[in-house]
């Protein structure tokens, strides 16, 4: 159980900066995520999770749901909409990037879901996870 508690003041420390504690990306090219995952850390986030697949994603959402998460829209011959969806339904706040831009097909459910481009400043990055932050404890 100490790991428990340990993920729990880690998650609270981050939080009180203003940024989610844990961040899932979901990203098929492992540069990409790895960049992603130095950037979000750099931000204070203590804990971040990759996947390159849908499968995967879903996998790391059972196992622990994420405080955030980052879906690439095009993975390899998949797109992440089923995460989306699962992200959604547990409420969980997320943020679309993708190289695709405003040019990006989304279902119409997810429509008016934060979206980034890729590549992306550190600053708007930034600015997604702190918005995510604000929304959920206004909402508490």
């Amino acid at each position: 159980m100490p790991f428990f508690g340990t993920f729990v003041v880690a998650m609270i420390d981050a939080l009180s900066k203003g940024v989610p504690g844990d961040v899932l990306v979901v990203e098929d090219d492992p540069i990409i995520a790895l960049d992603f995952e130095d950037t979000v850390l750099s931000f204070g986030v203590r804990t971040v999770r990759t996947a390159g697949t849908v499968i995967r994603a879903l996998q790391l959402i059972e196992e622990r749901a994420p405080d955030f998460a980052l879906l690439d829209i095009g993975l390899l011959r998949e797109k992440s909409f089923a995460v989306a969806e699962r992200l959604e339904a547990l409420g969980i706040p997320f943020a679309f990037i993708s190289g695709y831009g405003a040019d990006a097909s989304l279902p119409t459910a997810l429509a008016q879901k934060p979206r980034l481009p890729k590549p992306c400043t550190a600053d708007a990055m930034q600015a997604v996870l702190r918005s995510a932050v604000a929304a959920a404890r206004a909402a508490e």
